[in-house]
């Protein structure tokens, strides 16, 4: 999908800057209530951020909280190919719907708004920018208790946006053991808090790999040093998700809700003020 053809009826700017101007006019949609906004981030990509997103929005439905994920990752989309939903959002003139998952979860993504979930989305910033208030401003999420919004990787436009125009209660940081991937990590850190955006916890991905037959741990890349950044940053650190081929294959097979994965996410750590 190319510029000139973007979802956006705010406006008919192909280059996105009238649909900003609208945007910052509007309020979110007057039929939701949303109590709480989480952003999850990491800065670096390939991290596994969707799925932890995927997981964190897992969790805290099996605790009884009614949830929904923004996939502000309008680039990158993989929200709704690890929910296994297809079925585009219903259009009226209040606004978009979102998409409920099969245990109820509701999702809105650009690859929802696509004719194919493989075309690739050609937009620079400005629209993106747009869509993401959009998504916000126009999708009637109604009653939820938490709405998770994926982040895509860096520091750029679109984790702005959501930082700027979303009512953030925090955002919660995903990494990986590798040093390299640390030193990134650290960038969306320091930009969330220059945002003065509260940090809610760090999870570490990938962390090992079970052996299935003898149970011990390997870290085929190197033993983390996650709780030693959540000390320095004074971040409460929420916990390890090993390499799980079950939940890998449950992600690519669009049944995510079916990993127990979300176990390990300690979310008595995750405190968000009332």
């Amino acid at each position: 999908m190319t510029e000139e053809n973007n979802p956006c009826s705010s406006c008919s700017s192909k280059e996105g800057e009238s649909c900003s101007s609208c945007s910052e006019t509007k309020k979110s949609h007057q039929l939701n209530q949303v109590k709480h906004v989480l952003a999850v981030m990491s800065g670096k990509g390939g991290v596994g951020k969707s799925t932890v997103a995927a997981l964190l929005a897992v969790a805290l439905q099996k605790k009884g909280f009614k949830v929904g994920i923004l996939d502000a990752d309008i680039t990158g989309p993989s929200i709704p190919k690890l929910f296994g939903v297809q079925k585009a959002p219903e259009v009226t003139e209040l606004g978009f719907f979102p998409v409920k998952s099969k245990s109820g979860i509701k999702l809105m993504s650009i690859n929802l708004l696509l004719e194919n979930e493989n075309d690739p989305v050609i937009w620079r910033g400005p629209v993106i920018a747009g869509v993401i208030k959009q998504f916000w401003e126009e999708v009637i999420w109604g009653d939820l208790d938490y709405l998770v919004v994926d982040l895509p990787p860096g520091t750029g436009d679109a984790p702005l946006t959501v930082m700027q125009s979303l009512p953030l209660d925090g955002a919660v940081v995903v990494t990986t053991p590798q040093d390299l991937a640390g030193m990134v990590v650290k960038k969306a850190i320091k930009m969330a808090q220059k945002m003065d955006i509260p940090l809610l916890g760090i999870v570490e991905n990938m962390s090992y790999l079970e052996c299935s037959d003898c149970g011990k741990k390997l870290f085929p890349f190197g033993e983390g040093k996650t709780e030693l950044m959540s000390q320095e940053y004074e971040i409460p650190f929420l916990g390890v998700l090993p390499l799980e081929p079950l939940t890998s294959s449950l992600g690519d097979q669009g049944k995510i809700e079916e990993s127990t994965s979300y176990d390990r996410i300690k979310l008595e750590l995750l405190k968000v003020k009332e």
